[in-house]
């Protein structure tokens, strides 16, 4: 199901993938089989995302950053690609993104660019990942 009040410009989209209202797709993306993109989901050009996912409402994937099979992302997770932002910058450096197969990360966490988060590992709510998180990890914020 593609909902009609969403702008999809990928033909990327894998068979039983739903994309809810109000998100926007841009024409390169890569979206897998079975794939949950909950409403205001933005997904820019250099991502690709695996099957079986989820993407809560309120998250941005921006360039560089992979979702492998079996990925949850709660709810306003925020994704970063550059360690430097500034508008207009001519030094843009991208830093890319992995969340490896089967990771979770909670709601209103924030992944900094450059960060692999390791299959099945757990990202609690509210976290800021400023390093890689190895598998099978359940990182707590504390």
């Amino acid at each position: 199901m593609l909902h009609a009040l969403s702008d999809i410009q990928s033909h990327n989209i894998g068979e039983n993938t739903n994309i809810w209202q109000y998100c926007v797709i841009l024409p390169n993306a890569k979206i897998g089989c079975n794939c949950n993109i909950c409403s205001h989901v933005f997904i820019e050009n250099d991502v690709i995302i695996g099957d079986n996912v989820t993407i809560k409402c309120g998250v941005q994937l921006w360039n560089g950053i992979t979702v492998e099979d079996n990925v949850f992302i709660g709810p306003n997770v925020t994704f970063c690609n550059d360690r430097y932002p500034r508008s207009k910058n001519k030094n843009f450096n991208l830093e890319k993104i992995t969340v490896k197969k089967g990771a979770s990360i909670g709601a209103n966490s924030t992944i900094l660019p450059g960060v692999t988060i390791g299959e099945n590992a757990m990202i609690a709510a509210g976290s800021v990942i400023t390093k890689d998180v190895p598998d099978n990890i359940t990182y707590i914020k504390k």
